[in-house]
């Protein structure tokens, strides 16, 4: 399955002890096998993608690798109490990408079969996440994934509906489409694969950039506006309000199930793979992810491209997804 499951041991590593106090990292669930996780009563399932083979893929900076680790440094350091609900998650474990890893940076760019190569490195991590997310939805849990690239979105979408056995709907707060054309797997064509295989069948797009979406990305969702809307982080700035934005998304997805899609370049001055001086702030993303993740029809959320390397201050990328998974997991 190219997982590698978590021991006690794991998270002791990240978890720092302080006299008079219980950690996250203390208290969470944890699951030896998949007969494991069928038979906790945990909601929640934490796992991470540590790579950054799809960004690469789509040109993009590398970095994304280091996220989960970092993620998981943070969160296990935040108090348990009866609020952070460490009791109904179980840290599962992270998909085993070191192969892909190691051989995209052994690739020469230079190459001109090196998106051919690196593509089917993408592909051979997307089979990888799909059988994962497949097993977690399939033991009735909903998989909280922090990635990695963008490319992961594919796993995810046919790892649900496989799961599901029909195919689902997706909402993405992010300033680009990732809904780039059929070539070589990336971090930018996950969504249209998705929807081009029958694996998605809304997708909604809240905060698009217009100076990051190509006229030919635009005309190709423009045809298929049944199953594709978005709304312009420009609207926002001139007067939109957020709160509007998420009923929109809603409405058009919200109604059957659905995934949920957070790409870190969404908020200003975030470390992440494309690092923008204008987006949403924290604070939206983490009411994004509240609003959507308790309605009944979500049924995974993937929080991705967070990039620690870039960060402009140390540690905040790490912290920044710790709120993030802890406003889906704990209680209101």
């Amino acid at each position: 399955m190219s997982l590698q499951f978590y021991t006690t041991e794991d998270l002791k590593k990240h978890t720092s002890k302080r006299q008079g106090e219980e950690k996250f990292g203390d208290a969470v669930g944890l699951a030896s096998s998949w007969l494991d996780l069928e038979k906790s009563n945990a909601k929640y399932v934490l796992l991470g993608i540590p790579e950054d083979v799809g960004v690469r893929a789509n040109m993009g900076r590398p970095g994304t690798e280091k996220a989960w680790n970092s993620c998981l440094s943070a969160l296990c350091n935040i108090q348990s109490n009866s609020y952070t609900n460490p009791s109904n998650t179980i840290i599962l474990g992270e998909i085993d990408c070191k192969t892909q890893q190691e051989s995209a940076c052994k690739l020469d760019m230079k190459d001109p079969d090196y998106q051919t190569k690196i593509g089917s490195l993408v592909a051979q991590i997307d089979t990888k996440v799909s059988k994962v997310i497949t097993k977690v939805i399939s033991a009735n849990k909903i998989p909280v994934i922090i990635g990695g690239g963008h490319n992961n979105s594919y796993g995810n979408i046919k790892g649900a509906a496989t799961a599901l056995k029909q195919s689902i709907h997706c909402i993405n707060l992010d300033p680009h489409s990732d809904f780039r054309a059929l070539e070589h797997r990336h971090s930018g064509n996950g969504f249209r694969y998705a929807m081009e295989e029958g694996y998605l069948e809304k997708y909604y797009i809240l905060g698009l950039h217009k100076n990051y979406t190509s006229g030919l990305v635009f005309d190709t969702m423009d045809t298929l506006k049944e199953k594709i809307k978005y709304s312009f982080f420009e609207h926002y700035i001139t007067g939109t309000p957020f709160k509007q934005m998420l009923e929109e998304a809603k409405r058009f997805c919200a109604s059957s199930p659905f995934g949920l899609e957070l790409d870190m370049d969404a908020i200003k001055q975030m470390g992440s793979s494309a690092i923008s001086p204008s987006g949403f702030t924290l604070e939206q993303a983490r009411q994004y992810v509240s609003y959507f993740s308790r309605l009944k029809n979500c049924k995974y959320i993937h929080i991705c491209e967070a990039a620690p390397k870039h960060e402009l201050h140390h540690n905040q990328v790490a912290k920044a997804l710790s709120y993030l998974v802890s406003d889906v997991i704990s209680k209101p």
